[in-house]
């Protein structure tokens, strides 16, 4: 035979798939052909994934100095029960108490979720505002590290809690809004968190209205509330904290 003869030869008696001498193609999917530069595996890879943020996830929420002054007899509230009701019963006439030390502890228990603090907690907050009068206005800015830790739970419970009761601090007398005004930075970062928390169910009914219990609903109000009691300054803060926020009180 010529030289190309025998390589003629040679190359039909070699092994189609190397050393191992079987003359069989290889299975499909078993080669090498066509895969990723990746060398992770898939599940590895997605276990490898960084964690959510949980900016909504609900933070612990600790005892407060109002369950602390309450189980050692210190305030002047108790629970009246009266007949399917239940009403908050004060030993002391509202008019006379010092301001200064208890709406700060009444404000702290609102984060509470126990009954009976959280029940006197609220309804003797709402008490105190309503008929505070003049003596609100001095205690505010005691009352913004409450309002911030009750905000920061981050539970929806808590959170609605808390905006129905500022927006009564703001309506219960003049230059509370204003006084606020200041301190959006530390109240306002979860108004923005939550402020799309708005639940779309078509044509179902949402009770949750007539509880009002819907975040995103009651930040609105809330909200605008601030705006329209703030002053001037008011709006130009908001807007700075939820730059999705539009004002209700400018026309455009």
């Amino acid at each position: 035979m010529n030289p190309i003869q025998l390589a003629g030869a040679s190359a039909m008696n070699t092994p189609r798939n190397g050393p191992s001498g079987s003359d069989s193609f290889r299975a499909r999917g078993s080669g090498n052909g066509g895969m990723t530069s990746s060398l992770t595996p898939r599940k590895q890879a997605v276990e490898a994934a960084p964690p959510k943020a949980g900016a909504h996830a609900r933070r612990e929420i600790k005892a407060s100095e109002f369950r602390r002054f309450y189980d050692r007899c210190d305030l002047p509230v108790q629970i009246s029960h009266c007949g399917c009701t239940n009403k908050v019963n004060w030993k002391v006439d509202i008019d006379k108490l010092d301001y200064h030390h208890y709406l700060p502890i009444f404000f702290d228990g609102l984060r509470e979720k126990e009954d009976p603090f959280r029940f006197l907690a609220v309804e003797g907050t709402h008490n105190m505002l309503e008929r505070g009068g003049s003596k609100i206005l001095p205690v505010v800015p005691q009352l913004i590290i409450p309002i911030k830790t009750a905000l920061n739970t981050r539970d929806s419970e808590v959170v609605s809690t808390m905006l129905k009761v500022l927006q009564s601090l703001v309506l219960s007398g003049e230059m509370i809004g204003e006084a606020l005004v200041p301190y959006y930075r530390q109240i306002l970062p979860v108004f923005n968190i939550f402020k799309n928390s708005k639940n779309n169910i078509g044509d179902a009914i949402d009770y949750g209205q007539r509880k009002r219990i819907n975040l995103g609903e009651l930040i609105e109000e809330t909200l605008e509330i601030f705006e329209t009691h703030g002053g001037e300054d008011a709006f130009i803060n908001i807007k700075y904290m939820i730059p999705t926020y539009e004002s209700c009180v400018l026309v455009s």
